[in-house]
């Protein structure tokens, strides 16, 4: 059985989940989040409990399980405390700025790249060579982080580019290592 679906979820105060068929809603202090979950798994909320469980021990069920307690455990987080993602720049003359609600990125084109929230998404730039990504939805927030990463890919020569904060980039020799 899953060790992960098998933890129940508990819920803090201030959050209400609601349960109607397959779609289960989380609200709480920083907002609202719903989502359809898959049709075989038994989500059932007693008091401040919410456990899931599984039809059958099928393979199909069994990689549902662990996976459907993790999405509904990151929404009552998420409404919450809510999830961040940091980005840094690296790289002579890249640098970002926030005009707005949009940010404005410089990072070595003919021309500033400009990414726009969705709702529910917002950016913070506490210095120009670094971003972060907040919201109360893990898999949007995610998402946003990789889309500003994939405008400029650290190059694995000198590392330049935007890259997650603490990621490792792998280096390669460069030319002048090659001779023997």
């Amino acid at each position: 059985m899953s060790r992960i679906g098998r933890k129940p979820i508990e819920v803090p105060g201030g959050v209400e989940v609601t349960l109607n068929n397959t779609a289960i809603t989380v609200k709480g202090p920083k907002g609202t989040l719903t989502r359809e979950l898959h049709r075989d798994m038994k989500v059932t909320v007693e008091g401040n409990t919410i456990t899931v469980e599984r039809p059958s021990d099928n393979k199909e069920h069994r990689s549902l399980h662990g996976t459907t307690r993790s999405v509904v455990s990151n929404m009552v987080s998420g409404v919450t405390e809510g999830f961040s993602k940091s980005l840094e720049l690296v790289g002579v003359g890249y640098r970002a700025s926030k005009s707005g609600e949009k940010i404005v990125l410089n990072v070595g084109y003919s021309h500033p790249v400009e990414i726009t929230p969705e709702s529910g998404i917002e950016f913070e730039v506490p210095s120009n060579t670094k971003i972060i990504v907040r919201g109360i939805d893990k898999e949007r927030v995610g998402a946003y982080a990789a889309q500003i990463r994939s405008v400029r890919e650290p190059e694995p020569y000198k590392g330049k580019g935007i890259k997650y904060e603490g990621e490792r980039i792998i280096r390669k020799e460069g030319k002048a290592g090659k001779k023997k």
